[in-house]
């Protein structure tokens, strides 16, 4: 009889588990029937999580310490010791190379060449940060952009702002595609000036492109089809420079030196000092990075180069870190997002730390809808006003990036502090092209390079360069929020 009633039961629960996963989710708290018209048509996704996009590496999130663990040899103290947590995030595997940027000036030149020839040149790298006073390098300025043979060596001449820019052309072509292969849209070679897929112009109905097939709209008083939506998790967050905590995180790469909650030696370089990350002998010794050895040793002698590259190597070159990237330390120097501060490490939140915060809002007409997107198909943005944020307790004003370091409450002049207005932008503190070569527009670089000796391979090290300047020696990679789980399931 016990075992009558133990079988009945299993039977129960199993034929109750294939009756629920045949019926329509139902909210827990209401008790109303998701995705069903007959009863408003409030629609969940089915939602399975988030996508890798093209070139993007998953770096699992956590504690670290950032900054120095060394004595600073050049007593510039700008990158104090300080534990940090930074959130699950994605990253290139590779920097962006030549050819990445070519697709992208040969977009730039289809679709606004025509009309805005100033949007092409503004993207074009300066190919005469190549040339050097006493130096031959003009096969460089004329060959190291377009020639096949560099199609996939890292991209330099690349100002900060430019690097950002290509970040966001990307979101879009990555995002038009995904809608594509979805069967949403159709492939539309032909967009011309404003008519160009842009993910927020889409998102907001601004962009109608060549459609396949809309979603079926469950709303009973719709048309019966609609175009995606943010809550249908098909399109994915922005690619994006990396944080200056996110670029430094993903260099260190502890995830392969930790055992549970314990990190086993805090690293100086991406790998431990005393391991290669290979089992094969023959390697021992080997050179990790690109970078130069010593004055005038850029690799070494012929017949036994070293590191194999007199100048850029291929982005795919070296032996990568645990999270799978490759060349965080050498080849190039990268752009990171963050405006530099000598004190950033002591002034930044201890949560996905960063300096720069700029807030914005969507520009909205005088009905309030968001307002026409601009001649090259981008939805326009304003900086908070003071009186949006008046009772806000987390900010008070939308541009940040002064704040505790810079603005003139953290003067330690009280008269000037005094004197001076607070919505000023000024600041006493970096006083440039004085005092100082800081300002707002001063961006942090992270890396060493082909161009620099072994200590700035830490990727606690850290310089910053005008967001509009170039050089030889810097590129950079794109990263990407991850939304939902930080575990990466």
């Amino acid at each position: 009889m016990k075992y009558f009633s133990l079988l009945t039961f299993v039977l129960f629960i199993v034929s109750a588990g294939l009756f629920s996963s045949c019926s329509k989710q139902q909210s827990a708290t209401t008790g109303w029937e998701y995705n069903n018209p007959k009863n408003g048509g409030f629609e969940v996704a089915d939602y399975r999580g988030q996508l890798t996009g093209p070139g993007l590496i998953l770096v699992e999130g956590g504690t670290y310490t950032m900054g120095a663990n060394y004595d600073d040899p050049i007593f510039e103290w700008d990158n104090a010791s300080r534990r940090v947590t930074v959130k699950t995030f994605y990253m290139d595997e590779t920097e962006v190379s030549n050819l990445d940027y070519l697709e992208y000036l040969y977009w730039l030149n289809r679709v606004f060449g025509t009309d805005y020839p100033e949007v092409y040149k503004k993207a074009l790298p300066d190919t005469l940060v190549w040339r050097d006073k006493l130096g031959y390098n003009e096969p460089m300025v004329e060959l190291y952009l377009r020639h096949p043979a560099y199609h996939y060596y890292p991209v330099v001449g690349v100002s900060w702002i430019q690097a950002s820019d290509y970040c966001a052309w990307r979101t879009d072509r990555v995002n038009e595609m995904l809608l594509v292969q979805r069967g949403i849209l159709d492939l539309d070679p032909d967009q011309l000036n404003e008519n160009n897929f842009n993910t927020e112009s889409y998102l907001a109905g601004q962009y109608e492109g060549l459609v396949n097939r809309n979603l079926q709209d469950l709303n009973p008083n719709s048309t019966g089809e609609r175009r995606v939506r943010m809550e249908d998790g098909i399109v994915l967050p922005r690619y994006r420079l990396p944080t200056e905590a996110e670029w430094e995180f993903a260099a260190l790469g502890i995830i392969g030196n930790t055992v549970y909650e314990r990190v086993l030696d805090r690293r100086v370089y991406p790998w431990n000092s005393h391991v290669l990350r290979t089992d094969d002998k023959q390697y021992y010794g080997s050179f990790m990075g690109n970078y130069q050895r010593g004055s005038g040793d850029y690799a070494g002698v012929a017949g036994d180069l070293n590191d194999g590259a007199i100048g850029p190597a291929m982005v795919g070159s070296f032996w990568p870190n645990d999270y799978g990237l490759f060349n965080m330390a050498g080849n190039v120097s990268e752009w990171v997002m963050d405006v530099y501060r000598p004190l950033s490490n002591e002034d930044m939140a201890d949560l996905n730390p960063y300096r720069g915060n700029v807030f914005e809002r969507k520009v909205r007409d005088t009905e309030g809808l968001i307002a026409e997107k601009d001649e090259f198909g981008r939805i326009q943005y304003e900086e908070v006003p003071v009186e949006d944020v008046v009772d806000r307790r987390n900010y008070r004003k939308a541009d940040n990036i002064n704040y505790l370091d810079g603005d003139f409450q953290s003067t330690i002049n009280s008269e000037e502090w005094v004197r001076q207005n607070e919505d000023s932008h000024s600041s006493t503190m970096y006083d440039y092209s004085q005092t100082s070569m800081i300002n707002d527009h001063a961006r942090v670089y992270k890396g060493g390079s082909w161009k620099d000796n072994s200590y700035w391979m830490m990727p606690s090290n850290r310089r910053f360069l005008d967001e509009n300047h170039a050089t030889d020696f810097i590129g950079f990679r794109c990263a990407m929020d991850r939304v939902g789980s930080d575990d990466g399931y």
